[in-house]
């Protein structure tokens, strides 16, 4: 059996949890740059903003409604979610992180699972501050419909039982299914199937010729048989990406080197984290396609490396040696970024009879991380990102709160 807990309106939810003054008010979070609308409270919901809605376009809800918007600050989405994680590790034996505001939770073995998800509920809620719900069912598919249902209901639905589990399937649209989305609900729909009941009980032969197996085991899910077990650990990843838009055009070639030599750092140090190593690199440097009146041009180049990597310097070099030539004069980039390509753990690679299987300098690397772990990421770096506080690349965050979690300097006062 399987719970889903999701933290409801997650990052508006995170910036309530320290500024009082935002609850019961309309709040959206903002994307990078602050361009559209990525998180939106029930107030906001309200007001019929949409997810993805350019800011430019709520400027009159401020004056008119109170809206309150924020930049996205994820370095505090992503403690918080550690927070509420560790909770759910303390309550079930076997947890899958499924995204910053979603987890797969084990509950085989609980008698009396309505009450356990009412108790860890409240205990998320009042341990962290972010309110939640739970859906519960014998499948992850059929945990996830429950989930959202019960955000309507009291927070927490259990479709253990068949004939309830049936009475909600007949109801539920199945455009809202997990896996089917605004893509296929058109399709089902021409073939009469609208709802999850309705996908559940079509025959299986037709379903999986028609939509491949992705679907058929959705199918299967609303059946009751699991086609999906719980992940405890993360998959490796085939490739690692940091990009970034920026704030403003950016002409200077060195200013966009330094950008991605930045992203090239970032890329490297999720790469150790997870205990991987690179065999490719992938750099891109694009125009501001909003603007067609402008010169445009998106720069792309890409290379194998003699032998995988995880060390930023050789990374770095490599990234220098692509952008020779790469870039033109009299061109806006808005944005650019490095992908680390071929992934692997070095234990998992084919040994080479002429040269090293992994070159770079591990010592100098694990020592760099300590030092960025201790004292925060950047305290250690490379000069060729440019070290600078505030970059002409940087990102346009007007309204970003404070790293309440996660900066020594930023913890809210507390009087009496």
């Amino acid at each position: 059996m399987f719970g889903l807990v999701d933290g409801n309106n997650f990052y508006a939810s995170c910036e309530r949890v320290f500024q009082p003054a935002l609850r019961g008010v309309p709040l959206v979070v903002l994307s990078n740059n602050d361009g559209c609308a990525i998180a939106r409270s029930a107030e906001a919901k309200a007001l019929g903003i949409k997810m993805g809605q350019p800011a430019h376009e709520l400027k009159h809800l401020v004056r008119r409604n109170g809206l309150q918007m924020r930049s996205a600050n994820f370095g505090l989405y992503g403690d918080m979610s550690g927070r509420v994680v560790a909770i759910l590790r303390d309550a079930a034996p076997r947890v899958e992180v499924y995204s910053i505001d979603e987890s797969f939770i084990d509950l085989d073995g609980v008698r009396n699972r309505l009450q356990f998800a009412r108790d860890l509920r409240q205990r998320v809620h009042r341990w962290t501050g972010i309110p939640n719900c739970i859906g519960i069912g014998p499948t992850k598919t059929l945990a996830k419909l429950a989930n959202k249902v019960a955000k309507s209901a009291d927070g927490v639905i259990d479709l253990g039982d068949a004939a309830y589990r049936d009475s909600v399937l007949r109801t539920f649209p199945v455009g809202d299914l997990w896996g089917v989305g605004r893509r296929l609900a058109p399709r089902l729909e021409a073939m009469g199937i609208s709802t999850a009941a309705a996908l559940r009980d079509a025959p299986a032969d037709d379903i999986l010729a028609a939509f491949g197996v992705t679907l058929a085991r959705t199918q299967r899910e609303l059946q009751g048989h699991p086609c999906m077990e719980l992940e405890e650990v993360e998959p490796d990843r085939q490739q690692i990406m940091v990009s970034r838009s920026f704030a403003d055009r950016v002409e200077d070639h060195e200013a966009v080197a330094q950008a991605l030599a930045t992203f090239a750092v970032r890329a490297c140090e999720k790469l150790r984290a997870r205990g991987l190593v690179a065999a490719g690199v992938w750099v891109f440097a694009h125009s501001d396609v909003f603007r067609p009146e402008l010169r445009q041009h998106n720069a792309s180049r890409t290379v194998g490396l003699p032998a995988s990597t995880a060390d930023t310097t050789v990374v770095l070099g490599v990234v220098r040696k692509l952008l020779r030539g790469l870039l033109r004069d009299g061109i806006g980039y808005k944005k650019a970024g490095v992908a680390l390509l071929d992934l692997a753990r070095p234990d998992e690679l084919q040994a080479d009879l002429f040269g090293p299987t992994v070159v770079g300098n591990e010592r100098l690397m694990a020592t760099m991380d300590r030092i960025n772990q201790k004292f925060g990421r950047g305290t250690a770096g490379l000069g060729a990102s440019g070290w600078q506080a505030r970059p002409a690349w940087g990102m346009r965050q007007h309204m970003l709160s404070p790293n309440y979690t996660t900066s020594v300097h930023e913890i809210p006062p507390a009087r009496c």
